[in-house]
């Protein structure tokens, strides 16, 4: 198998939107979801090839997203073709149409952990989020099943105005449901996400803080994810005091190392914040390549250039991986190369990708009293 020259970028993550079909209507759905697929998805062959491409110069994960992507008929046999190419395949279902049965398919297929969604600590806050009654119920009980099937999963929680007061009373539970991981992601207004729905840049500060806090004595891993300085905050607070917090990334107690344990090297990593177009990208259903899920500026289209071109030779991806073309504080950041600001977030807020972190709270040194 022929391999790029190492100073040549690859990817450690993928994400595929595999259909815009869902049966749920999130508030905060990055990609603004229906009730029918889209007539213009990748076929079952077109993703094929696209694999082909993607292990012919690299093996990263590779999670299998959507909207719903159980609603995609052809999904298993995409996941055991990737499997098969030597990609470590993962799914993001909602949790609602899991069971016993897809349970084992997931198994079988080779995918390797689900995450699953729960944005409240109860029926009541998570089905007002999701817009569906009954949502939560299900989510609950599709996870117990890949418990019983013992299917490793993990919780995503999108910390937004609707449930930051929540949030003690969520991961209470999930590490109640006998979870792999829990990932905190930050809202990032797309979508049907709201710059409204955003809790401001302090709340943004002190729900980091915390996490870090009750990351020290966490029985699972807990990550961040669209909040890229908690890298800036975790530098400062190890600096000052040395002890190694249950953080995903880092050292857990009894010598794991950040990810689930047995698990597989990278699945929960964090060793950058922003990871647009480092290491990680995002593929919609119709095969246009982008630097991440919210972060909607094209960088190709694997219908018309093959997928190795796009990811290492990009415009956009060039410029993302140019810490000098970063603008504002983030341009002068210290923490410039572990944090990078959510370039999202700057894009959602300002129009411009490479616009300073809008929600960061940290002024570099030098800037203080401009």
């Amino acid at each position: 198998m022929m391999r790029p020259p190492s100073d040549q970028p690859v990817p450690r993550v993928i994400a595929w939107e595999s259909t815009r079909a869902c049966n749920l209507v999130c508030r905060h759905c990055r990609a603004s979801a229906q009730e029918t697929p889209a007539p213009d998805e990748l076929t079952t062959e077109e993703m094929k090839r696209l694999i082909d491409q993607i292990a012919a110069f690299s093996q990263p994960i590779f999670i299998i997203s959507g909207g719903e992507p159980l609603m995609r008929p052809d999904v298993f046999e995409i996941a055991a073709y990737a499997t098969a190419k030597g990609l470590r395949v993962a799914m993001s279902p909602n949790g609602t149409l899991i069971t016993p049965e897809r349970v084992e398919q997931m198994k079988a297929t080779g995918i390797q952990r689900i995450s699953v969604s729960l944005d409240g600590s109860c029926a009541e806050r998570h089905d007002a989020i999701r817009g569906v009654p009954g949502a939560f119920e299900a989510a609950v009980r599709g996870m117990g099943y890949c418990r019983e099937g013992e299917l490793a999963f993990q919780v995503n929680t999108t910390v937004m105005r609707q449930n930051v007061d929540d949030l003690e009373a969520i991961r209470e539970f999930v590490i109640a449901l006998g979870v792999a991981a829990w990932h905190v992601f930050m809202l990032v207004p797309t979508g049907r996400g709201k710059i409204d729905d955003e809790i401001t840049p302090q709340a943004y500060e002190d729900i980091l803080n915390w996490v870090y806090d009750t990351a020290q004595t966490s029985p699972v891993p807990i990550r961040v994810t669209c909040g890229p300085q908690f890298m800036r905050l975790v530098m400062t607070r190890q600096k000052e005091s040395p002890a190694p917090p249950n953080l995903v990334g880092g050292q857990r107690p009894g010598g794991h190392p950040g990810g689930h344990p047995g698990g597989h090297p990278g699945m929960d990593q964090m060793s950058r914040g922003c990871l647009a177009g480092m290491g990680y990208c995002f593929i919609s259903h119709r095969g246009e390549v982008f630097p991440c899920g919210y972060l909607p500026i094209l960088a190709g289209d694997v219908r018309q250039q093959d997928f190795q071109t796009i990811y290492q030779t990009s415009p956009v991806f060039q410029s993302l991986r140019d810490f000098s073309q970063l603008e504002g504080k983030c341009g002068e950041c210290p923490f410039v190369r572990r944090c990078g600001g959510c370039r999202a977030r700057a894009y959602g807020i300002t129009g411009n990708y490479l616009a300073e972190e809008p929600y960061c709270v940290y002024e570099p040194p030098g800037r203080e009293n401009r």
